[in-house]
């Protein structure tokens, strides 16, 4: 039986699953919340650090900017993608004017832009406003 480390949007509590009980909606065992329920998490420098190194899952970041027009326009599209994609993947966005130190480590030049990390590490990106159908083709043509 092959598990996988997935950590909790809730309590950032890294959690140990079988691979089989990812859709059986899984519960943290910390705080007893599902692991999964179909949105994108809001993360900060600590949490993202968490979330980054401590899943076996992708990460998929979106990084916007609440005076953003195109990231405004988005922010559903991705909260759609999300409903798809997890659980095979976790979904979360970083508010670049509020965790300004991750966006310029990170060299987020242009918002929204989504970046893709996986085992920890930004594999692709794509900078620009997409609808849901668009996240997912990019994310399923890069994993």
């Amino acid at each position: 039986m092959s598990h996988l480390h997935v950590v909790c949007p809730y309590c950032n509590a890294v959690n140990r699953i079988p691979v089989e009980r990812l859709v059986a909606h899984p519960k943290c065992g910390k705080c007893g919340q599902v692991l999964f329920f179909g949105k994108p998490v809001d993360l900060t420098q600590s949490s993202f650090q968490k979330h980054l190194q401590k899943n076996d899952i992708p990460l998929l970041v979106d990084f916007w900017a609440p005076w953003c027009g195109p990231c405004k326009m988005m922010s559903p599209a991705f909260a759609e993608a999300a409903t798809q994609l997890e659980p095979r993947m976790r979904l979360g966005k970083v508010n670049t004017e509020v965790e300004q130190n991750l966006g310029a480590q990170l060299n987020i030049r242009s918002i929204p832009t989504i970046v893709l990390f996986q085992n920890g590490v930004e594999t692709s990106r794509q900078s620009g406003a997409m609808n849901s159908a668009g996240i997912i083709q990019w994310v399923n043509s890069q994993l």
